[in-house]
């Protein structure tokens, strides 16, 4: 996929565990889970700002866009 949730990264930046940030932003565990082993298909706006918030980062700061290779390169 794509796009790379680096939820993770910013989690061990603020020394902040999962449990702790499910509590903050109340979601709960699995979706949180979800969401930092890149399982989601999609983020609500809402749930995106609550962990900006929570963590103290910019939505840049937990997407990435790496794009695929192509195993096809049409010639």
């Amino acid at each position: 996929m794509p796009i790379i949730v680096n939820l993770d990264v910013m989690m061990a930046k603020r020394k902040m565990s999962l449990n702790e940030l499910s509590a903050k932003v109340d979601i709960t565990l699995a979706n949180l889970s979800i969401l930092k082993n890149n399982h989601a298909k999609a983020v609500r706006f809402t749930t995106l700002e609550a962990i900006c918030k929570a963590l103290d980062c910019q939505p840049g700061d937990l997407l990435e866009y790496v794009p695929e290779e192509s195993s096809n390169s049409g010639s």
